[in-house]
Protein backbone atom coordinates (compact mmCIF):
# COMPACT_ATOMS: atom_id res chain seq x y z
CA UNK A 1 0.00 0.00 0.00
CA UNK A 2 1.26 3.55 -0.70
CA UNK A 3 2.02 6.19 1.70
CA UNK A 4 -1.13 8.22 0.23
CA UNK A 5 -3.24 4.89 0.64
CA UNK A 6 -2.14 4.32 4.18
CA UNK A 7 -3.07 8.00 5.11
CA UNK A 8 -6.20 7.89 3.57
CA UNK A 9 -7.21 4.60 5.83
CA UNK A 10 -5.61 6.49 8.79
CA UNK A 11 -7.96 9.03 8.19
CA UNK A 12 -10.77 6.86 7.73
CA UNK A 13 -10.31 5.07 10.85
CA UNK A 14 -10.11 8.57 12.62
CA UNK A 15 -13.43 9.97 11.85
CA UNK A 16 -14.85 6.31 12.70
CA UNK A 17 -13.50 6.42 15.79
CA UNK A 18 -14.55 10.11 16.42
CA UNK A 19 -18.03 9.10 15.62
CA UNK A 20 -18.10 6.11 17.89
CA UNK A 21 -17.35 8.73 20.76
CA UNK A 22 -19.68 11.19 19.89
CA UNK A 23 -22.38 8.33 19.64
CA UNK A 24 -21.29 6.92 22.94
CA UNK A 25 -21.17 10.73 24.77
CA UNK A 26 -25.05 11.18 22.80
CA UNK A 27 -26.33 7.96 24.24
CA UNK A 28 -25.05 8.58 27.88
CA UNK A 29 -27.00 12.15 28.09
CA UNK A 30 -30.25 10.55 27.01
CA UNK A 31 -32.89 11.66 29.95
CA UNK A 32 -32.82 8.87 32.69
CA UNK A 33 -36.64 9.61 32.73
CA UNK A 34 -38.55 8.10 29.65
CA UNK A 35 -41.13 10.53 27.65
CA UNK A 36 -44.18 9.43 26.43
CA UNK A 37 -47.02 10.37 24.05
CA UNK A 38 -50.21 10.63 25.45
CA UNK A 39 -51.95 7.08 25.71
CA UNK A 40 -48.73 5.60 25.71
CA UNK A 41 -46.43 4.49 28.65
CA UNK A 42 -47.40 4.18 32.12
CA UNK A 43 -49.82 6.48 33.61
CA UNK A 44 -49.62 8.70 36.39
CA UNK A 45 -52.00 8.39 39.61
CA UNK A 46 -55.79 10.04 39.72
CA UNK A 47 -55.83 13.95 40.39
CA UNK A 48 -58.29 14.51 43.22
CA UNK A 49 -61.68 15.33 41.45
CA UNK A 50 -60.39 15.37 37.83
CA UNK A 51 -61.64 11.91 37.47
CA UNK A 52 -59.59 9.00 35.41
CA UNK A 53 -55.38 8.59 34.84
CA UNK A 54 -53.28 11.42 33.54
CA UNK A 55 -50.58 10.32 30.63
CA UNK A 56 -47.26 11.70 30.50
CA UNK A 57 -46.72 14.57 28.28
CA UNK A 58 -44.86 15.16 25.29
CA UNK A 59 -41.96 16.90 25.64
CA UNK A 60 -41.67 20.41 24.35
CA UNK A 61 -39.12 21.43 21.90
CA UNK A 62 -36.23 23.17 22.72
CA UNK A 63 -36.27 25.85 20.01
CA UNK A 64 -39.42 27.13 21.68
CA UNK A 65 -38.65 28.60 25.52
CA UNK A 66 -42.09 28.58 27.39
CA UNK A 67 -44.14 31.53 28.09
CA UNK A 68 -43.82 30.63 31.70
CA UNK A 69 -41.58 29.31 34.05
CA UNK A 70 -43.22 25.96 35.50
CA UNK A 71 -41.88 24.49 38.36
CA UNK A 72 -42.56 20.85 38.49
CA UNK A 73 -41.93 18.10 40.92
CA UNK A 74 -43.56 14.80 43.00
CA UNK A 75 -44.84 14.22 46.64
CA UNK A 76 -44.01 11.13 47.89
CA UNK A 77 -46.42 11.51 50.71
CA UNK A 78 -49.74 12.87 50.90
CA UNK A 79 -50.43 16.48 51.19
CA UNK A 80 -53.15 19.30 52.11
CA UNK A 81 -53.38 22.25 50.70
CA UNK A 82 -55.17 25.30 52.66
CA UNK A 83 -55.66 28.17 50.87
CA UNK A 84 -56.42 32.05 52.11
CA UNK A 85 -55.60 35.31 51.32
CA UNK A 86 -52.18 34.61 48.62
CA UNK A 87 -50.91 31.86 51.29
CA UNK A 88 -50.99 28.67 50.52
CA UNK A 89 -50.24 25.98 54.27
CA UNK A 90 -49.14 22.07 53.00
CA UNK A 91 -50.30 19.81 55.75
CA UNK A 92 -49.95 16.43 56.17
CA UNK A 93 -53.36 15.19 56.57
CA UNK A 94 -52.09 11.81 59.13
CA UNK A 95 -50.92 14.28 61.65
CA UNK A 96 -52.40 17.78 60.41
CA UNK A 97 -49.02 19.57 60.91
CA UNK A 98 -47.93 22.20 58.84
CA UNK A 99 -44.99 21.25 56.64
CA UNK A 100 -44.30 23.92 54.85
CA UNK A 101 -46.34 27.66 53.69
CA UNK A 102 -45.95 28.62 50.19
CA UNK A 103 -46.59 32.40 49.28
CA UNK A 104 -48.53 31.84 46.23
CA UNK A 105 -48.73 35.27 45.09
CA UNK A 106 -52.55 34.99 44.36
CA UNK A 107 -55.44 34.77 46.39
CA UNK A 108 -56.59 31.50 45.47
CA UNK A 109 -60.24 30.97 44.46
CA UNK A 110 -59.43 26.83 43.54
CA UNK A 111 -56.35 24.83 43.77
CA UNK A 112 -56.00 22.60 40.59
CA UNK A 113 -53.87 19.63 40.52
CA UNK A 114 -52.13 19.57 37.03
CA UNK A 115 -53.07 16.92 34.77
CA UNK A 116 -49.68 15.15 35.20
CA UNK A 117 -49.79 15.71 39.31
CA UNK A 118 -46.38 17.59 38.97
CA UNK A 119 -47.91 21.06 40.10
CA UNK A 120 -50.97 22.91 41.51
CA UNK A 121 -52.92 25.93 39.67
CA UNK A 122 -53.93 28.74 41.82
CA UNK A 123 -57.04 30.57 40.04
CA UNK A 124 -57.01 34.30 41.01
CA UNK A 125 -60.72 34.92 39.96
CA UNK A 126 -60.62 38.41 41.59
CA UNK A 127 -57.01 39.44 39.74
CA UNK A 128 -57.97 37.43 36.58
CA UNK A 129 -54.86 35.20 37.10
CA UNK A 130 -53.21 31.95 37.11
CA UNK A 131 -50.22 30.71 39.16
CA UNK A 132 -48.41 27.42 38.94
CA UNK A 133 -46.93 26.26 41.91
CA UNK A 134 -44.33 23.00 42.25
CA UNK A 135 -45.79 20.49 45.13
CA UNK A 136 -42.56 19.78 46.28
CA UNK A 137 -41.17 23.09 47.26
CA UNK A 138 -43.61 25.56 46.88
CA UNK A 139 -41.70 27.02 43.60
CA UNK A 140 -44.13 29.64 41.85
CA UNK A 141 -43.92 30.65 38.36
CA UNK A 142 -44.82 33.65 36.71
CA UNK A 143 -48.92 34.54 36.71
CA UNK A 144 -50.85 34.36 33.86
CA UNK A 145 -53.59 36.91 32.87
CA UNK A 146 -56.58 35.28 32.01
CA UNK A 147 -59.50 38.04 32.57
CA UNK A 148 -62.41 36.33 35.01
CA UNK A 149 -60.62 33.07 35.31
CA UNK A 150 -63.98 30.96 37.00
CA UNK A 151 -62.11 27.35 36.61
CA UNK A 152 -59.47 25.62 35.25
CA UNK A 153 -59.84 21.84 33.79
CA UNK A 154 -57.42 19.45 31.68
CA UNK A 155 -58.98 17.24 28.97
CA UNK A 156 -58.59 13.48 29.64
CA UNK A 157 -55.79 13.12 27.13
CA UNK A 158 -53.59 16.04 28.98
CA UNK A 159 -53.44 18.02 25.91
CA UNK A 160 -55.38 20.86 26.54
CA UNK A 161 -56.09 23.15 29.65
CA UNK A 162 -59.61 24.34 29.72
CA UNK A 163 -60.14 27.70 31.14
CA UNK A 164 -63.70 29.13 31.95
CA UNK A 165 -63.95 32.83 31.58
CA UNK A 166 -66.86 35.17 31.14
CA UNK A 167 -68.43 33.95 27.98
CA UNK A 168 -65.91 32.05 26.47
CA UNK A 169 -63.88 28.67 27.49
CA UNK A 170 -60.46 29.53 26.75
CA UNK A 171 -58.26 26.31 25.13
CA UNK A 172 -54.10 26.56 26.34
CA UNK A 173 -50.81 24.74 26.43
CA UNK A 174 -50.79 22.75 29.68
CA UNK A 175 -47.84 23.31 30.85
CA UNK A 176 -47.59 26.92 29.82
CA UNK A 177 -50.83 27.99 29.27
CA UNK A 178 -50.12 30.14 26.17
CA UNK A 179 -53.61 29.87 24.72
CA UNK A 180 -54.37 27.93 22.12
CA UNK A 181 -58.30 28.80 21.13
CA UNK A 182 -61.34 29.86 22.70
CA UNK A 183 -64.99 28.64 22.36
CA UNK A 184 -67.58 31.46 22.54
CA UNK A 185 -70.10 30.82 25.15
CA UNK A 186 -73.50 32.09 25.30
CA UNK A 187 -73.95 32.83 29.41
CA UNK A 188 -71.31 33.19 31.83
CA UNK A 189 -69.88 29.29 33.36
CA UNK A 190 -68.97 29.06 36.83
CA UNK A 191 -68.39 25.30 37.46
CA UNK A 192 -67.57 22.12 34.54
CA UNK A 193 -67.18 18.65 34.33
CA UNK A 194 -66.36 16.31 31.45
CA UNK A 195 -68.52 13.78 29.69
CA UNK A 196 -67.85 10.08 30.55
CA UNK A 197 -65.96 9.66 27.17
CA UNK A 198 -64.10 13.36 27.85
CA UNK A 199 -65.46 14.27 24.31
CA UNK A 200 -67.18 17.23 25.90
CA UNK A 201 -67.31 19.83 28.24
CA UNK A 202 -70.69 20.65 30.48
CA UNK A 203 -70.86 24.23 32.64
CA UNK A 204 -72.93 25.54 34.33
CA UNK A 205 -74.06 29.42 33.77
CA UNK A 206 -75.95 30.19 37.53
CA UNK A 207 -77.10 33.99 36.65
CA UNK A 208 -78.50 32.44 33.19
CA UNK A 209 -80.00 29.19 35.23
CA UNK A 210 -78.52 27.45 31.96
CA UNK A 211 -76.45 24.24 31.38
CA UNK A 212 -74.09 24.31 27.93
CA UNK A 213 -72.53 21.35 26.30
CA UNK A 214 -68.90 22.28 24.07
CA UNK A 215 -67.93 19.87 22.04
CA UNK A 216 -63.93 19.73 22.87
CA UNK A 217 -63.11 18.69 19.02
CA UNK A 218 -64.97 20.71 16.72
CA UNK A 219 -64.74 22.99 19.76
CA UNK A 220 -68.51 24.41 19.46
CA UNK A 221 -71.34 24.59 21.92
CA UNK A 222 -73.93 22.05 20.93
CA UNK A 223 -76.41 21.95 23.43
CA UNK A 224 -78.42 23.81 25.77
CA UNK A 225 -80.56 23.59 28.50
CA UNK A 226 -82.84 26.34 30.46
CA UNK A 227 -83.67 25.11 33.95
CA UNK A 228 -86.99 26.11 35.15
CA UNK A 229 -87.08 29.88 36.52
CA UNK A 230 -85.46 30.89 39.01
CA UNK A 231 -82.90 27.72 39.24
CA UNK A 232 -79.22 28.99 39.72
CA UNK A 233 -76.97 26.01 38.73
CA UNK A 234 -73.27 25.49 40.15
CA UNK A 235 -71.13 22.59 40.76
CA UNK A 236 -72.13 19.26 39.14
CA UNK A 237 -70.33 15.98 38.66
CA UNK A 238 -70.99 13.43 35.87
CA UNK A 239 -72.19 10.12 38.23
CA UNK A 240 -70.42 6.88 37.80
CA UNK A 241 -71.09 5.91 34.67
CA UNK A 242 -71.57 8.78 33.02
CA UNK A 243 -75.57 8.36 32.10
CA UNK A 244 -76.19 11.42 34.04
CA UNK A 245 -74.97 14.55 35.37
CA UNK A 246 -75.81 15.71 39.11
CA UNK A 247 -76.23 19.49 38.73
CA UNK A 248 -75.71 21.90 42.49
CA UNK A 249 -78.58 24.49 42.80
CA UNK A 250 -77.85 26.28 46.14
CA UNK A 251 -80.80 29.03 45.43
CA UNK A 252 -83.64 25.76 45.00
CA UNK A 253 -81.78 23.91 47.79
CA UNK A 254 -81.13 20.31 45.65
CA UNK A 255 -80.02 18.50 42.47
CA UNK A 256 -80.89 18.57 39.09
CA UNK A 257 -80.74 15.43 37.68
CA UNK A 258 -79.29 15.67 33.35
CA UNK A 259 -79.42 13.13 31.10
CA UNK A 260 -75.96 12.92 29.69
CA UNK A 261 -76.40 11.74 25.85
CA UNK A 262 -79.78 13.55 25.31
CA UNK A 263 -78.74 16.55 27.48
CA UNK A 264 -82.56 16.72 28.87
CA UNK A 265 -83.48 17.30 32.71
CA UNK A 266 -84.73 14.45 34.90
CA UNK A 267 -85.70 15.59 37.76
CA UNK A 268 -85.04 17.31 40.87
CA UNK A 269 -83.33 15.53 44.85
CA UNK A 270 -84.24 17.90 47.47
CA UNK A 271 -81.37 17.98 49.86
CA UNK A 272 -80.51 20.92 51.59
CA UNK A 273 -80.82 24.70 51.76
CA UNK A 274 -77.95 25.89 50.07
CA UNK A 275 -76.38 23.43 48.12
CA UNK A 276 -73.13 24.31 46.59
CA UNK A 277 -70.34 21.72 46.17
CA UNK A 278 -70.61 18.09 45.11
CA UNK A 279 -68.16 15.03 45.94
CA UNK A 280 -69.07 11.74 44.04
CA UNK A 281 -68.47 8.96 46.50
CA UNK A 282 -65.42 6.49 46.08
CA UNK A 283 -67.75 3.39 45.84
CA UNK A 284 -69.42 5.60 42.98
CA UNK A 285 -73.34 4.91 44.85
CA UNK A 286 -73.11 8.00 46.51
CA UNK A 287 -73.30 11.81 45.83
CA UNK A 288 -72.20 14.14 49.16
CA UNK A 289 -73.96 17.40 48.74
CA UNK A 290 -72.26 20.35 50.75
CA UNK A 291 -74.82 22.74 51.37
CA UNK A 292 -74.67 25.18 54.68
CA UNK A 293 -73.74 23.18 58.02
CA UNK A 294 -75.41 20.05 56.56
CA UNK A 295 -73.66 17.06 54.38
CA UNK A 296 -75.97 15.44 52.67
CA UNK A 297 -75.70 11.39 51.08
CA UNK A 298 -77.62 11.19 47.84
CA UNK A 299 -78.10 7.44 47.12
CA UNK A 300 -77.44 7.26 43.03
CA UNK A 301 -79.26 4.55 41.67
CA UNK A 302 -82.70 5.69 44.23
CA UNK A 303 -82.55 9.47 43.62
CA UNK A 304 -83.10 9.98 47.49
CA UNK A 305 -80.88 11.74 50.54
CA UNK A 306 -80.20 8.61 52.92
CA UNK A 307 -78.30 10.40 55.46
CA UNK A 308 -77.99 14.36 56.44
CA UNK A 309 -75.02 14.65 59.24
CA UNK A 310 -74.04 18.30 60.75
CA UNK A 311 -70.59 19.74 60.04
CA UNK A 312 -68.79 21.04 62.44
CA UNK A 313 -67.67 24.01 61.17
CA UNK A 314 -68.63 27.92 61.10
CA UNK A 315 -69.79 28.49 57.57
CA UNK A 316 -70.42 27.57 54.09
CA UNK A 317 -67.92 24.46 53.98
CA UNK A 318 -65.27 23.81 51.16
CA UNK A 319 -64.86 20.48 50.01
CA UNK A 320 -61.13 19.31 49.37
CA UNK A 321 -61.91 15.90 48.08
CA UNK A 322 -61.99 11.87 49.45
CA UNK A 323 -59.04 10.27 51.04
CA UNK A 324 -57.07 7.81 48.69
CA UNK A 325 -59.29 4.97 50.43
CA UNK A 326 -62.64 6.92 50.00
CA UNK A 327 -63.62 6.41 53.82
CA UNK A 328 -62.96 10.41 54.25
CA UNK A 329 -63.72 13.61 52.99
CA UNK A 330 -61.68 16.40 53.98
CA UNK A 331 -63.65 20.17 54.22
CA UNK A 332 -62.47 23.99 55.03
CA UNK A 333 -64.46 26.63 56.46
CA UNK A 334 -64.55 30.10 56.06
CA UNK A 335 -63.78 30.01 60.07
CA UNK A 336 -60.59 28.39 59.89
CA UNK A 337 -60.93 24.70 60.88
CA UNK A 338 -60.37 22.21 58.48
CA UNK A 339 -61.39 18.35 59.09
CA UNK A 340 -62.32 15.38 57.50
CA UNK A 341 -65.42 13.17 58.08
CA UNK A 342 -66.42 9.28 58.06
CA UNK A 343 -67.82 8.64 54.34
CA UNK A 344 -69.53 5.95 56.60
CA UNK A 345 -70.82 7.53 59.61
CA UNK A 346 -70.36 11.61 59.04
CA UNK A 347 -68.14 11.90 62.07
CA UNK A 348 -65.54 14.02 62.40
CA UNK A 349 -62.36 12.08 62.44
CA UNK A 350 -59.73 14.39 62.88
CA UNK A 351 -59.43 18.18 62.49
CA UNK A 352 -57.41 21.59 62.85
CA UNK A 353 -57.91 25.24 63.21
CA UNK A 354 -55.48 26.63 60.53
CA UNK A 355 -56.91 30.32 61.25
CA UNK A 356 -57.58 32.75 58.58
CA UNK A 357 -60.68 32.19 56.13
CA UNK A 358 -59.64 29.11 53.92
CA UNK A 359 -61.07 30.13 50.47
CA UNK A 360 -59.77 26.86 48.58
CA UNK A 361 -58.28 22.72 49.56
CA UNK A 362 -56.78 20.01 48.09
CA UNK A 363 -55.49 17.17 48.62
CA UNK A 364 -53.06 15.87 46.66
CA UNK A 365 -51.93 11.87 47.02
CA UNK A 366 -48.48 10.49 47.21
CA UNK A 367 -47.11 9.64 44.52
Amino acid sequence: MTGEGRRARAAVFRVAAALAVTCGVLVGCESPVPFYRPGQGSPDGPAIGLGGPAPYLPPRPESVPPAVPVPAGRVATSRLYVAHGRVIDVLDPGTLQVMERVRAGAAAARIVPSSDSRRLWVVDRAHGVLVAVGVDGGERGRPVRVKGAAGLYFTRDGRDALVLSPRRLGVRDPVTMRARAAVPLPCAAGHADFTADGSALVATCPSAGTLVRVDLTGRRVTGTIRLPRGARPGDLRSAPGGAVFHVADPAAGGLWVVDARRFVPLGFVPTEPGARSLVVGGDGRRVFVVGGDVLAVVDVGGGRVVSRWPLPGRGPATPGGLSPDGSALWLADPGGLVYAVSTRTGSVLRKVDVGGRPAALCLQPGS
